[in-house]
């Protein structure tokens, strides 16, 4: 550690910041998501797991400037932000925004295979035994599926933490 600057430290440690807010602030969100997506029948499911996947395909600078576009003075929710003296772009705040927009697909994508693999008949069970939907969900589908919510956590942190064209 002796060859690095105060800087270098300050960065490294606003990395870690950055890349822990947004997997905390995102894991609920797309344990949400995995499980629309795998334990409901809507219209547009398909659309809904396009938009989410999104960031996977898109260039992070593309990213990037789309929240600028979004997250601006002028765009649709930077302009509603500013009626309350809220900045987001250029904040620590827009930096975990970004890094939780590129590393959500990551996150979803291993919660939703996770939760593709618990036998829905313990759900059954669960809920025979007088379970209401919440509990079997709390006390079957997501400790069967906790590693793949670590696992879409770290890989999230990962992309998070090595994240800098959308930033």
């Amino acid at each position: 550690m002796i060859f690095l600057q105060p800087s270098d430290l300050d960065a490294i440690l606003l990395s870690f910041k950055v890349a822990c807010t947004a997997t905390l602030l995102s894991t609920p969100l797309g344990i949400g998501v995995a499980y629309l997506l795998v334990h409901t029948r809507i219209p547009g499911k398909a659309i809904i797991e396009g938009i989410v996947n999104l960031p996977l395909v898109l260039p992070p600078v593309v990213i990037g400037y789309l929240l600028l576009v979004l997250f601006g003075r002028r765009g649709w929710i930077g302009s509603w932000l500013m009626d309350y003296h809220i900045q987001v772009i250029f904040t620590l705040t827009g930096a975990i925004i970004a890094s939780a927009v590129v590393g959500f697909p990551l996150l979803v994508r291993s919660i939703r295979l996770g939760m593709e693999t618990v036998d829905p008949s313990y759900r059954r069970a669960a809920r025979t035994l007088g379970a209401s939907a919440w509990d079997a969900f709390f006390t079957v589908t997501l400790p069967l599926s906790g590693r793949a919510v670590f696992a879409g956590m770290t890989l999230m942190f990962a992309r998070s933490l090595g994240e800098f064209g959308a930033t």
